[in-house]
């Protein structure tokens, strides 16, 4: 099916299979099978533009599977979220001129009618990631873009001296929007080290000034006050650590018990509800959650990550790549949740890797991470003083983070404009 995107009428509307090569492109045939050319997984490709291309392998070392392209393609992810997420980005500076990427990828190879940079720009506008989306086949994660609706896409393609005037107004625009973009995220960046040091002081140092410290005797943790104990998690559970369910996540019945991954969980601690999966009730039973249990992330990219669960969540069960923490009446289990957001928790777990190159924190090593114990009270008073800094720190954060949000759709707009003749660029 044959989609349109508004143009002015001055410019002749053709299919993007007539200006430019869908998915032809090919590694030159004049490079050896020993050279090295860049290699680029789907987390290489930034969203709205850019390539990792710090990795390269040998031709011969890749193998069949993987999507080639040359220097000026230009990519495009299309698989959900991806593709949403505007992942895709012009090729440039590879490694000998190519590139072998993730099957993942649409490319286009653009003919003499149609620049690199506007074809580019023509992907991440908003009409054609909106229709894109629209167009969709599979299921749940598995959604892909088809092949078809980007050779089949219909759209004025104004003459190279116009498209070289709109990519000279969006390169100026998108220069004083990415620089005000860069300074809100230095901004964000700064109140998220703020928030931490917050967290770990209080939870390592104490909140009373000029507390007697003494050393507890952990290079990671230093000192902490006098009157402190330095416990193992291990003898701060009511029940030992116990591994989650090693069961698929297929299942979307609201009446089944939630079954919790760690990739549910926000950077707030919160679940989110686009992501929702559950158990049959006899399937989740030996792993459901009770108020105040921790989940900690054993393995990958999350390692070190921690949840709270609450009841207001609902009745919920956990995945096997979680470790359930029960904690005993000596500790709260909010003290607990701060103290896993603290920089000497994350300095425990980096140090966990020195003599591995797995990223696993196993049950065993959970049970021996020292953790700085006040009295129940003292930890009461540490969640207060914490819960109230944070507040005010995060509503800061989401101030921010809304102007960069208004930012961004601004310079969505300005592209989709450009590109499809709506905005006047002289």
């Amino acid at each position: 099916m044959t989609v349109d995107l508004a143009n002015p009428q001055s410019w002749p509307k053709k299919r993007l299979r007539f200006v430019a090569r869908v998915n032809k492109s090919r590694v030159p045939s004049s490079l050896m099978p020993d050279s090295e050319v860049s290699f680029v997984p789907m987390a290489a490709v930034g969203a709205y533009g850019g390539i990792n291309l710090s990795e390269t392998k040998p031709i011969e070392e890749i193998g069949t599977g993987y999507t080639p392209f040359i220097e000026n393609d230009v990519v495009i992810a299309k698989i959900t979220p991806c593709f949403e997420n505007g992942k895709g980005a012009i090729a440039r500076g590879l490694k000998n001129g190519a590139a072998f990427g993730t099957t993942e990828l649409h490319v286009l190879s653009c003919e003499a009618e149609l620049l690199p940079e506007f074809a580019f720009y023509l992907s991440i506008c908003t009409p054609f990631r909106h229709l894109g989306e629209a167009s969709m086949y599979g299921a749940g994660g598995q959604k892909r873009v088809p092949e078809t609706f980007i050779k089949d896409l219909r759209f004025g393609v104004p003459p190279i001296a116009t498209q070289k005037e709109i990519l000279a107004f969006l390169a100026e625009r998108m220069s004083e929007i990415d620089d005000l973009i860069a300074k809100k995220q230095s901004l964000l960046a700064l109140l998220a080290e703020k928030r931490s040091a917050l967290i770990t002081c209080a939870v390592t140092k104490g909140i009373e000034e000029n507390a007697p410290m003494k050393a507890s005797g952990i290079d990671w943790l230093g000192d902490i006050p006098a009157h402190w104990e330095s416990r193992r998690f291990r003898f701060l559970l009511s029940a030992p650590f116990k591994y989650g369910a090693n069961e698929p996540a297929e299942l979307e019945n609201p009446d089944f018990p939630r079954y919790i991954r760690i990739s549910d969980v926000r950077e707030d601690g919160t679940l989110r509800s686009n992501t929702f999966r559950s158990l049959p009730p006899e399937v989740a039973e030996p792993y459901l959650l009770q108020e105040g249990d921790i989940l900690l992330a054993r393995s990958g990219a999350t390692v070190g990550k921690s949840f709270k669960y609450e009841q207001s969540w609902g009745v919920a069960a956990y995945a096997g790549y979680l470790i359930r923490a029960r904690l005993s009446d000596d500790i709260l289990a909010d003290y607990v949740k701060f103290f896993l957001h603290s920089l000497s928790y994350w300095q425990w777990i980096e140090g966990s890797f020195i003599q591995s190159t797995i990223q696993n924190v196993s049950a065993e090593k959970y049970a021996n991470l020292w953790m700085p114990v006040p009295s129940l009270k003292e930890q009461a008073e540490i969640v207060a003083v914490i819960s109230e800094g944070i507040t005010e720190i995060d509503k800061s954060r989401e101030l921010v983070q809304r102007a960069i949000d208004q930012l961004t759709e601004y310079r969505a707009a300005i592209i989709t404009k450009a590109v499809t003749g709506e905005h006047e660029v002289m």
